[in-house]
């Protein structure tokens, strides 16, 4: 991903989310910036019809929704997959495939023991098939997660 790609990417993001508040330009620079290895677009024909960002992070504490500041930890323990959203004209074209499977190399190249997101949308079936479960949440955590909406669940997926 580039940050010419980010008027794109706020485009799909648009139509992608209906039950929360769309993040800010300025919280998809902070996740870029620190760390653009992390996070993908897919294109057909020259435009941005999917995108990708996670970001190394600390499994206990996944980040708010819409944070103004991403400074990676010292030491993460987890890819953190904050944020996977896919055009309509380009739903069913295997892109969102494509997506989480450059996510999926870049978590086996990591080293961490595990990956983790937040499903939002009741999108906890799709991340099943790639192998992530849900957990137990804390309180700290669970009150993280209400940012997210209604229907979320915390998931993770170790090596």
């Amino acid at each position: 991903m580039e940050y010419s790609d980010l008027a794109d990417v706020l485009r799909i993001q648009s139509v992608c989310y209906t039950e929360l508040v769309p993040e800010s330009e300025s919280s998809f620079v902070a996740k870029l910036r620190a760390s653009p290895a992390t996070c993908f677009v897919a294109s057909r024909g020259g435009e941005v019809v999917g995108y990708l960002f996670s970001i190394p992070w600390h499994f206990s504490t996944p980040p708010r929704l819409d944070m103004q500041v991403c400074e990676l930890p010292e030491s993460p323990d987890c890819l953190y997959l904050h944020d996977l959203a896919i055009a309509p004209v380009a739903r069913g074209s295997g892109v969102g495939q494509a997506l989480v499977a450059a996510f999926l190399e870049t978590f086996e190249r990591l080293k961490v023991e595990r990956a983790s997101l937040i499903a939002v949308q009741g999108s906890m079936p799709y991340w099943r098939q790639y192998g992530f479960q849900a957990v137990e949440a804390c309180d700290s955590i669970r009150t993280k997660l209400a940012s997210y909406g209604s229907d979320v669940e915390y998931m993770t997926l170790l090596k």
